[in-house]
């Protein structure tokens, strides 16, 4: 495991009891409990209903501006400025929430969940610049595909706040302004999925994606609310109320979850990582799908416009349908641009192989094989070989020192480079060329006996005959020792390297120039 990834999994052990344990979290959770509580109790008295309603919706406003202005005092730069935001949001409902809490308890009880004009104005204009500040926030930027994607998904979330917002004008009868309620909350359900969309959807969100379920679940329990008993209606189930009522605990949890994470995540706010796909534009059809199951279920005939409810749903899938079916085509054609894009990385790859492998088994002067690459083949060959068939010549350059002494290094390395020419010109094509280090040169010799050997040894010393130019016109001539060996039945690595390397030194002792094959008569000779 990495240490970004321990860090991240310390991270989560610290914050997780936090959060279960945090007291304001506790008390809200208790105090919605509560509320529910009577909620389900004063079922048959609605003005009781009513009153307990908006009363305890005033504490929960106090958490969700309270957070925000503790998040907006850690935050830095677009951040901070959206958290500013959403702590005058807060504040916007605590005053309108209190005005109807005040309004109801002195004996009115208005239009039920539906505030009077002061609270229907501070939600309004507290609503409204939020989805201001979402929809201003950052966006990331990002190519021309990921941008199509983008607002492929953002299309779909959109569409899917349309279905919604059809389903509430579609079925809402009475007056004129009920019409206007209904197509404002649909257009504002409409922005706010778009803005949500853009936010989620971009990677650059300027909460934690803890803090942000519980709001984006808020939204979503806020619809199922309205859509339980749209319209005008003069009293409300129990439950009615207790899901209306849910979303201010949830709006409330997010930005008190995101104090928490702040103070222990030091990479709690910032840009995210873009994730390669997104989940929103699937739960749009599974909001749509549903919307649809429900309407299909609960009509026993289509009347009363329901037919046009449920005809707007069918294309409102079909729509959606499409639009992922755009963005599945767009992933395809990324992916495939992908695959490009990997299959030349890896031919980079293998190609910086071949270049690494041959730098690791090439001598850097001649360009022929080292001695780690000698070792190598020589042990191929060797495996299972028959005797008498492989051989093994071991060159050492004669009166090279001196050529180094009184031309100069150059001179010297440019004979080296004029003798690994020659070497590779008397030698078969499937032979093995290597220089050891310093003037000493290998040549492993496949299907080659003793014989076959002794002649390829001559071919060299001949080559060796004609003078090599080491620069500036200057002439060199280079002399050679030249040992050869056969692999007998047990012959290894080691064995076959020491008979090469007698058989080397007797051609010196013989007068430089000439050539000797192993024999065991040699290790004698060399002993005394």
């Amino acid at each position: 495991m990495s240490r970004s990834t321990k860090a991240a999994e310390r991270r989560r052990e610290i914050i997780a009891p936090a959060l279960r344990q945090d007291p304001l979290l506790t008390a809200a959770g208790w105090w919605t409990i509560l509320a529910v509580i009577l909620l389900f109790t004063l079922s048959g008295h609605t003005d009781a209903q009513v009153r307990i309603y908006w009363a305890f919706q005033v504490p929960l406003d106090l958490l969700l501006a309270y957070s925000s202005w503790r998040v907006s005092r850690v935050a830095t730069g677009p951040i901070r400025r959206f958290w500013r935001v959403l702590t005058a949001c807060g504040v916007l409902f605590v005053v309108g929430d209190t005005t109807q809490t005040l309004t109801v308890l002195l004996g009115g009880t208005g239009g039920l969940t539906n505030g009077g004009a002061v609270q229907s104005t501070c939600f309004a204009a507290g609503l409204g610049i939020l989805i201001l500040a979402m929809l201003a926030h950052p966006h990331p930027s990002r190519s021309g595909r990921e941008r199509l994607a983008f607002w492929l998904d953002s299309a779909t979330v959109l569409v899917g706040g349309a279905v919604v917002a059809w389903c509430f004008a579609a079925d809402t009868e009475g007056t004129t302004g009920d019409l206007i309620a209904t197509l404002a909350a649909g257009a504002v359900i409409l922005t706010a999925a778009f803005a949500s969309a853009k936010m989620s959807l971009s990677g650059n969100a300027p909460m934690h994606r803890a803090a942000v379920l519980p709001m984006i679940l808020s939204a979503g329990v806020n619809s199922v609310g309205f859509f339980l008993a749209p319209g005008s209606v003069e009293e409300l189930p129990a439950y009615v109320f207790a899901v209306r009522f849910l979303p201010s605990l949830l709006i409330a949890a997010g930005p008190r979850t995101q104090e928490i994470i702040a103070r222990f995540d030091e990479t709690a706010f910032g840009a995210k990582r873009r994730k390669p796909y997104s989940l929103l534009p699937y739960g749009s059809i599974a909001i749509v799908f549903g919307a649809l199951v429900f309407i299909v279920s609960s009509s026993q005939s289509f009347e009363r416009g329901d037919e046009g409810k449920l005809w707007g749903v069918i294309a409102g899938l079909g729509v959606i349908i499409a639009l992922v079916a755009g963005r599945q085509l767009v992933a395809f054609h990324d992916n495939t641009r992908l695959i490009s894009e990997l299959d030349h990385t890896l031919a980079e790859l293998r190609e910086h192989e071949t270049r690494l492998r041959h730098q690791a088994n090439t001598d850097g002067l001649t360009g022929l094989a080292n001695r780690t690459h000698l070792q190598e083949e020589m042990t191929a060959a060797l495996d299972d070989h028959e005797p008498g068939t492989i051989s093994l010549l071991l060159i050492d350059l004669d009166g090279f020192k001196a050529v180094n002494d009184t031309l100069g290094h150059p001179a010297g390395d440019a004979l080296l480079v004029g003798v690994s020419r020659k070497l590779t010109e008397s030698v078969r094509a499937g032979d093995l060329v290597a220089r050891l280090g310093g003037d000493e040169f290998a040549v492993l010799l496949r299907d080659c006996d003793e014989t076959a050997a002794e002649h390829t040894a001559r071919r060299i010393l001949l080559s060796m005959e004609g003078a090599i130019e080491v620069g500036d016109g200057a002439m060199a001539k280079a002399n050679a020792s030249i040992g050869a060996a056969t692999a007998g039945a047990d012959a290894d690595i080691e064995t076959l390297l020491r008979d090469a390397d007698i058989a080397m030194y007797a051609a010196k002792r013989a007068g430089k120039g000439c050539w000797r094959t192993f024999h065991p008569g040699l290790v004698r000779v060399q002993a005394g």
